[in-house]
């Protein structure tokens, strides 16, 4: 199979529709394909973009946070994360994200990697963070919505939640899967 000859669409035009910054912004684009077919409506969605954090206590257990989200409309095991403001880092991120959801700090910090939520609306781009020697310097203070209990669970207890459906953001799902996956360490 050969894609040497693949190439980018051309957008020729973008109008938002309904922005609610910073957590979503719907726009309708005119592109232009390749073979130069123009399609009028092709509809984006921007999410803010987010970094999730697996963390590990010096003993090796990870910090998950178990909360409510209205969006699934359940209490789920989740990881600690949250988005990132203008100009910061996904590391910058995912260090504030920790110490205001849960009271810890890390010594060591590795992106694993970063992805898009869908390959044909973008919606955001997330990015697996990785914390070692998280220490508890702090009573949690997210400031906002979320209340939360923050939970210590070994790698292998994590593993069987996921298993019995009790994590259900596949964001959360994916960063656990490979940040425990020593093949994605540097």
């Amino acid at each position: 199979m050969n894609h040497s000859n693949l190439q980018p669409w051309k957008t020729l035009k973008t109008d938002d529709i309904f922005v609610a910054e910073p957590w979503l912004k719907l726009s309708v684009q005119q592109v232009q394909l390749p073979d130069g077919r123009v399609v009028d409506e092709y509809y984006q969605i921007q999410l803010q973009d987010y970094a999730l954090i697996v963390a590990q206590v010096p003993d090796g257990r990870i910090i998950m946070v178990r909360q409510y989200k209205h969006g699934i409309g359940r209490v789920s095991l989740m990881l600690p994360g949250g988005g990132l403001m203008d100009g910061e880092t996904a590391i910058a991120a995912a260090q504030r994200e920790l110490l205001e959801e849960t009271g810890y700090l890390a010594e060591d910090w590795q992106q694993l990697c970063s992805f898009v939520s869908s390959a044909n609306y973008r919606c955001s781009q997330g990015y697996i963070i990785a914390a070692h020697n998280a220490r508890l310097v702090a009573e949690p203070n997210s400031g906002d919505l979320e209340e939360m209990d923050i939970v210590l669970m070994t790698p292998e207890e994590v593993i069987a939640a996921v298993q019995r459906g009790e994590v259900v953001a596949l964001g959360s799902v994916a960063a656990i899967a490979l940040a425990l996956n020593l093949r994605f360490r540097t």
